[in-house]
This record gives C-alpha cells, sequence and structure tokens, in this order.
C-alpha cells in the first residue's frame, strides 16, 4: 500500500511544561514521545488494542528507522495538532509519516518512522498480524 492520498489520523495536544527544556521550547526527544503517542491512539482508534497487541499477543512495534526534520519551535502552552498518515504497508513493516502542526497551520516538526512487527518473545520480525492490517486498510472511521 502506497497511499500519499490516505487520510490523516489526528490528535490535538497541549505542549505541556514536562515537554519543554529550560527555554521553554519542546526539547526534541520529547516529539518522539509524543508521536509514539500518536501510534498508540491510532492502535487504539482503529479498533484493534494496542495494550491486546502488545500485552496478549505480544507483538510489538519498534521503530527501525526514523527521519525527523525539526522546522520551528513548540512552545509550552501551545495548541498543536499530531497527524499520522501511513505511506507504504508491507509484510512485516510500515512506514508512517508524522508531523506537528501548530494552531497557525505552522509545520513545527515532520518525521518519517519505519516501525517493523516483531515478536516479543523472540525479537524476530513477524508479518503484520492480519487484524492490525486489515484496520489499516480501513482506516480510522470518522467520529467526528
Amino acid at each position: 500500500m502506497s497511499d500519499a492520498g490516505a487520510a490523516a489520523f489526528r490528535r490535538e495536544r497541549l505542549i505541556r511544561f514536562s515537554d519543554c527544556d529550560p527555554a521553554g521550547i519542546v526539547f526534541y526527544p520529547q516529539y518522539f514521545v509524543m508521536f509514539n503517542g500518536l501510534v498508540e491512539d491510532w492502535v487504539n482508534a482503529m479498533g484493534v488494542g494496542y495494550q491486546r497487541l502488545i500485552v496478549e499477543q505480544r507483538i510489538g512495534l519498534p521503530t527501525v528507522r526514523v527521519e525527523a526534520d525539526f522546522r520551528a519551535v513548540s512552545r509550552f502552552g501551545d495548541s498543536v495538532t499530531l497527524e499520522l498518515v501511513v505511506e507504504r504497508l508491507g509484510t512485516r513493516s510500515l512506514t508512517l509519516a508524522l508531523q506537528c502542526v501548530g494552531a497557525d497551520r505552522e509545520l513545527r516538526m515532520q518525521m518519517r518512522q519505519v516501525l517493523v512487527t516483531t515478536s516479543l518473545e523472540t525479537h524476530r520480525a513477524l508479518e503484520i498480524p492480519a487484524a492490525l492490517r486489515d484496520a489499516i486498510l480501513r482506516g480510522v472511521p470518522d467520529r467526528g
């Protein structure tokens, strides 16, 4: 699946004090934490259940590649939108395009991330589980 026109999964987020460095701007590793939370929300919104995937099925989604561009600062108190689009759905991996956009629609940060489905027992790559693959192909229902 290569879907440049795929619908984005979005979540609003407030930049918190704990996200920031002493200068009052987002400390760059915090974007990775925010986007991990977005992936978790996305898997849950598709009905797959992130906790079920990790705890019950013992399937992980580790990052094997990431490219990040930091375009503008996000400050303590800013309201931003985190967005996720599936760029590629492979057999054992998926590529996500993620971005953080300010309320003024200014691009703050963007990244491309490759996740691989793995066994949490053997730490070896597995085929993407059918339920997750089907959910990705269906997309997240619009509940707005």
